[in-house]
């Protein structure tokens, strides 16, 4: 699958999730409401491919991380989805759980 087709998708399975119309998300991200839906859609479909100001937009809009979109395989997606979705405490027991794991070193 192309890059942009995966975004795309992720942009779709987050708006859908989210409730909102193709428009109603351009509307709330700041995009003229006489294009909104046509440009998601076109970011939906892989025509085209946003920058990373409007995809920070889209992303707080659908109250999903950034990195949900540019995820490069289903399985990340889907954990950075779900993971964001949970309630702190969870959060906190997920955390507690990956404690033993390395961290990644700081820069």
């Amino acid at each position: 699958m192309q890059e942009n087709q995966r975004w795309g998708q992720r942009l779709k399975q987050a708006r859908l999730a989210k409730g909102l119309s193709q428009k109603q998300l351009g509307i709330k991200a700041k995009i003229d409401e006489f294009v909104a839906s046509t440009r998601i859609n076109r970011y939906e479909l892989g025509i085209h491919k946003t920058d990373l100001l409007t995809a920070k937009k889209l992303a707080k809009v659908l109250g999903v991380p950034v990195a949900f979109f540019y995820a490069l395989d289903d399985e990340t997606a889907n954990l950075l989805f779900r993971y964001n979705q949970a309630p702190d405490e969870l959060r906190q027991k997920i955390q507690g759980l990956l404690e033993h794991l390395p961290k990644p070193p700081a820069v």
